[in-house]
């Protein structure tokens, strides 16, 4: 009976402790402190992504953070700052990043790259797969580098930005960036082409000049540079800010995913257009947005998420209505696909943006948006044509197996 009783103790003591026993954290690897980087202006920064794996010290526990950044460290370090590092030591996409991708470069990711596991390569050229995947991704062209041992320099970085970017957010407007890289003394040291990529790199606050009021054109990017560079690319609420101007015409819009962009306007006109696109959509309540410098309308909440948020692997669909501008071109355009009970639902929004853009001439212009919906719609041929209302020239583009009319809106030279 004493043994039962004890044995029956001490499987309760087991049981419990089981129950109450927490198990151990997982300590993360301690970041090294390096002997060279106190006081540092990137300091901070170098610490942050030392801590994320992007780039490590030396064996003599200095970080030398002035050194130049070779080409292949550079792209490396580019992969591996749209990952997440687990406590374990893998890497896997940073799930934003993959949703910031088209469809093709995601699925070069899962077919091509499914075995990537982010480390250096054991046989042959180390960085070969870093390479490989930046360029298939569209962020370089690795036929311009002869030797990618080579030292970076700012205009090679810009260049890397740029496209980059083009893959996975947006270009701003091109007059605002090469307004603000004219500002620095030695643009004209690059060619046109690397001046578009530097532009493109101030005006998305990621690059940014010295106090000489020089870019540096020609100058070594450091290894505490390129993580700056990088974290503010990866990292938009690190990215400096920049100032626009209204009374020159520039104004922060929004963008799809929550983010926003800059454009000039060409004139007093068409930003006075811009704010009536704002007021227009409110028109259609819920069923409409506004990205950039183009307004959307939808039938439905059901059309709205099928435009928006496609399925993989479905045809695209379209917005019934769309009202839009070129800054760039200094062009409006209203463009309408007629489907059934699209015309009723959208004439009130389009008659006010007419009102608007067109003052006493908006009923002639009326009158010519009806007469061709209604033909279109009717089944009846139409041909394209050009109409010269008060000092605008209307060109109308008609998709008939579609019902689709565009009109497009510019001001008489």
């Amino acid at each position: 009976m004493k043994r039962r009783l004890t044995f029956l103790l001490v499987i309760t003591a087991l049981i419990w402790g089981t129950v109450n026993y927490t198990p151990a954290p997982v300590q993360a690897e301690a970041v090294p402190v390096f002997s060279d980087i106190k006081g540092h202006w990137a300091e901070k920064t170098i610490t942050e992504m030392v801590e994320k794996g992007i780039l490590d010290g030396f064996s003599d526990g200095t970080f030398k953070p002035n050194d130049p950044v070779k080409v292949d460290q550079f792209i490396k370090m580019l992969i591996l700052s749209y990952t997440d590092l687990h406590r374990n030591g893998s890497r896997t996409w940073n799930n934003l990043f993959l949703q910031s991708l088209s469809a093709e470069n995601q699925a070069i990711i899962k077919q091509d790259y499914r075995y990537f596991n982010f480390q250096p390569n054991p046989v042959g050229y180390w960085a070969k797969d870093f390479i490989d995947i930046a360029s298939d991704l569209h962020f370089l062209n690795k036929n311009r580098y002869s030797d990618f041992q080579a030292d970076m320099n700012r205009e090679h970085v810009a260049e890397i930005i740029y496209y980059t970017l083009q893959e996975t957010e947006f270009l701003e407007d091109g007059s605002f960036g090469q307004k603000m890289a004219q500002q620095y003394g030695d643009l004209m040291g690059a060619s046109e082409r690397e001046q578009r990529f530097i532009a493109e790199s101030l005006v998305k606050g990621i690059m940014e000049g010295f106090p000489n009021g020089f870019f540096g054109v020609g100058t070594k990017v450091t290894r505490a540079q390129a993580l700056v560079i990088l974290n503010r690319l990866t990292d938009k609420a690190k990215r400096l800010a920049i100032e626009v101007s209204p009374e020159n015409f520039e104004k922060v819009v929004p963008t799809a995913n929550n983010g926003n962009k800059i454009v000039v306007f060409p004139d007093q006109r068409m930003w006075d257009a811009y704010e009536a696109l704002t007021a227009v959509g409110q028109l259609r309540g819920a069923n409409h947005d506004l990205y950039e410098t183009t307004l959307r309308f939808y039938k439905d909440q059901l059309e709205k998420d099928a435009v928006t948020k496609p399925l993989a692997g479905s045809p695209p669909e379209y917005e019934e209505a769309a009202i839009w501008l070129d800054p760039q071109y200094n062009t409006y355009g209203i463009t309408i696909r007629l489907r059934d009970g699209s015309l009723a639902r959208n004439q009130e929004a389009i008659d006010q943006f007419a009102n608007h853009l067109f003052g006493y001439n908006a009923i002639s212009f009326r009158e010519l948006f009806n007469e061709v919906c209604t033909l279109v719609q009717e089944g009846k041929a139409v041909i394209a044509r050009n109409k010269i209302i008060g000092n605008d020239q209307i060109s109308i583009h008609i998709d008939e197996k579609a019902k689709t009319v565009i009109f497009s809106i510019a001001t008489k030279r």
